[in-house]
């Protein structure tokens, strides 16, 4: 995947971000990246038929599957058998506050181990040829510093390679909100994630949160690499319809496709 298309991007968003979901956006964009729901590697093993990642990639494209999970042998599989179905990049959620996802040991919990994360993401490079991203919180419970996020990048990326990050620019507070508080309540701080850049002048570096408009995508993208809206599109995805003009320079002619 070309770096250029990483200036915008929508949002995994569950029980949303489904393959008519994204049909429905492709239409409005030929240059938004897409990625799907969050899919859990145990999920798609247990799955006959694999139909929760199988996709219409010649009507879609640009489109990056979202896994979680923690053991690096399923997650290469699975990461492997999307790349085979055509998807263009493979992000490994570390930011989904949820019980299950606690329970379970991914999502967020695993900002607690970034040697963890690291070897899962190293596990994904060593099988597949697509770009392998991480989409993470800027800190967890009370480990919300700045340095506390630095040094888990940096460990992310000397151990696995990956220099690609997406950041939902919120700490992730587990003992205190649920899981759809936890989208809102702790405060933003973009500020977390532009000294990231500084201090990673190399990496990829997109935000994401509470970013609602094409105009606020701007102005991070003076700074940044790449914006990622998730229930600004939402609430009105025909925001999409300017996003090839307004943030690629490119005049978009709607395709419907039979």
């Amino acid at each position: 995947m070309n770096n250029y298309y990483r200036r915008f991007a929508v949002a995994p968003m569950l029980g949303w971000t489904d393959r008519h979901c994204r049909y429905f956006h492709r239409q409005l964009s030929s240059c938004a990246i897409l990625y799907t729901e969050m899919i859990n590697t145990n999920e798609i093993i247990n799955s006959k038929y694999n139909f929760n990642i199988e996709y219409n990639d010649d009507k879609e494209n640009l489109v990056a599957l979202q896994l979680s999970g923690n053991n690096s042998t399923q997650l290469a599989y699975c990461s492997k058998l999307a790349e085979n179905y055509g998807y263009n990049e493979i992000n490994l959620n570390i930011g989904c506050p949820s019980y299950r996802a606690q329970k379970g040991y991914f999502g967020v919990s695993l900002m607690n181990n970034a040697h963890l994360v690291a070897d899962n993401i190293k596990a994904i490079h060593d099988v597949v040829n697509i770009p392998v991203t991480v989409k993470t919180r800027i800190g967890i419970n009370e480990q919300d510093h700045y340095n506390f996020l630095r040094d888990f990048i940096g460990t992310v990326s000397q151990y696995s390679g990956c220099k690609i990050f997406i950041f939902h620019a919120r700490k992730a507070l587990l003992s205190m909100y649920n899981t759809r508080k936890n989208l809102t309540i702790p405060p933003l701080n973009y500020s977390h994630v532009y000294h990231l850049k500084k201090d990673f002048p190399s990496f990829l570096v997109i935000i994401n949160g509470g970013i609602e408009t094409l105009e606020e995508a701007q102005i991070h993208l003076q700074y940044l690499d790449g914006v990622m809206l998730g229930r600004g599109v939402y609430k009105n995805p025909f925001i999409l319809s300017e996003v090839d003009n307004n943030i690629f320079g490119l005049k978009k002619k709607l395709i419907l496709y039979h």
